[in-house]
């Protein structure tokens, strides 16, 4: 009996859903973009993002696994006044909920386009298909095929967006010097700050800290439990770190400096010198992997936050907990299928998740000290030391967001 514990607690897990919710259309977007426009200058702030990632979610998957319960579920009830409880349930609920229905348009889409470079078939017919592939998924209600799916798919994205950057062979030499002393070019800010912010995002968080439930048991001892889940959040986060800086490295090499125009649909194209007419069928196949990921955990994400912070039955199998995947899906199906996107929606969720992520961040490293509530596996100074540095990046992420979306910065 005790063999069979041990081998669960082993081997990819959560931390391979939050690679799988990150590395979607927009982050491929974003890292093509920064190499295309500034080459190698900008991997530090992908760096310091994929760093910044691996203590938030370590933090929210040790407070899942020890307090066994959900972020939102863990918000909602250690916010002592009435007021800032109500208001952090609005929050996660607006930028979680109605966030995620919004951006799964964007999910779709992005694996949808993938489809239509490759096959007659239009993007609105690939996209309810799509939307129906991900539904039948979620409705297994059995975790372990969807991460099964998830891993399988993270695969996929790691030989595409890997071989092809080891094809285009980027300088080394060039990737090393870009780190230090680190480089702020002209006209780069909000790329460093939507690099960052495609990889720390508020609702990986509530992901983690419900999925490390279901995948170690309460059976299974706590140490060991921890200490898996620390590995697999290293790896797994790691894995999606070297997967963008391949995406931005490949752009780098394809297109900075050479006068070229890149737009989103360019990169396949200028790799064709490179891999022939399997360029196109190379490139569709990363873009479909990450978008079909992450249309299958932003709604899985959102049930988990909703439900947490309704006080509602977090669980695949609730009916609650259903609704909720599927009108976040609904939603982006639709959009999608009809070739729009919810652009007030989207804009009202980006303000909403730029107030959530410091009030999460926060919360986070707050609790995470509570002798009372984690015992011997709350925070020591030196994850403190590192979890304020996080914090304070999110906090002033989260600040930039909201003035971005008010008008009130300029990229």
């Amino acid at each position: 009996m005790g063999t069979g514990k041990r081998r669960t607690a082993i081997g990819f897990g959560p931390g391979i859903l939050v690679t799988a919710a990150f590395i979607g259309p927009g982050t491929i977007t974003t890292a093509s973009s920064a190499g295309a426009h500034f080459g190698y200058a900008l991997i530090w702030a992908l760096l310091f993002s994929v760093f910044a990632t691996i203590v938030l979610q370590e933090m929210s998957a040790r407070l899942g696994l020890v307090t066994r319960e959900g972020l939102a579920e863990a918000m909602r009830s250690h916010f002592r006044s009435p007021l800032f409880g109500n208001l952090a349930v609005v929050l996660i609920v607006a930028a979680v909920g109605l966030g995620n229905a919004a951006y799964e348009a964007g999910n779709i889409a992005g694996a949808a386009l993938a489809l239509t470079t490759v096959s007659p078939v239009g993007s609105g017919t690939w996209s309810l298909l799509i939307g129906l592939g991900a539904g039948l998924l979620l409705a297994s209600g059995r975790y372990r095929v969807l991460e099964g799916v998830l891993i399988a798919l993270v695969l996929v994205m790691s030989i595409v967006f890997l071989l092809t950057a080891i094809l285009v062979a980027p300088s080394l030499g060039e990737i090393v010097a870009s780190l230090l002393p680190p480089q702020l070019p002209p006209g780069s800010v909000m790329t460093v700050i939507a690099l960052i912010g495609t990889t720390v995002v508020p609702y990986n968080l509530f992901l983690h800290a419900n999925s490390v439930r279901e995948k170690w048991s309460a059976e299974i001892p706590l140490g060991d439990a921890i200490r898996a889940s620390r590995l697999d959040s290293g790896l797994s986060i790691g894995l999606g770190g070297l997967i963008t800086l391949a995406i931005l490295s490949t752009a780098a090499a394809a297109f900075f400096g050479t006068g070229l125009v890149f737009d989103g649909g360019s990169l396949a194209l200028q790799l064709e010198p490179l891999l022939g007419p399997a360029a196109r069928y190379v490139f569709a196949a990363g873009l479909f992997a990450g978008g079909l990921t992450s249309a299958i955990t932003a709604p899985l994400a959102a049930s988990y936050a909703v439900c947490g912070a309704m006080g509602w039955r977090n669980s695949l199998h609730g009916r609650g907990f259903r609704l909720v995947w599927a009108t976040v899906l609904l939603t982006g199906t639709t959009f999608a299928a009809l070739g729009s996107k919810p652009l007030t929606a989207i804009l009202f969720a980006q303000m909403a998740n730029g107030l959530l992520l410091p009030v999460v961040a926060v919360f986070l490293l707050t609790v995470m000290n509570s002798k009372a509530l984690l015992g011997e596996y709350r925070n020591g100074p030196a994850a403190n030391l590192l979890g304020s540095a996080v914090v304070l990046v999110a906090v002033a992420l989260g600040l930039v967001k909201l003035l971005g979306v008010l008008g009130l910065l300029q990229a």
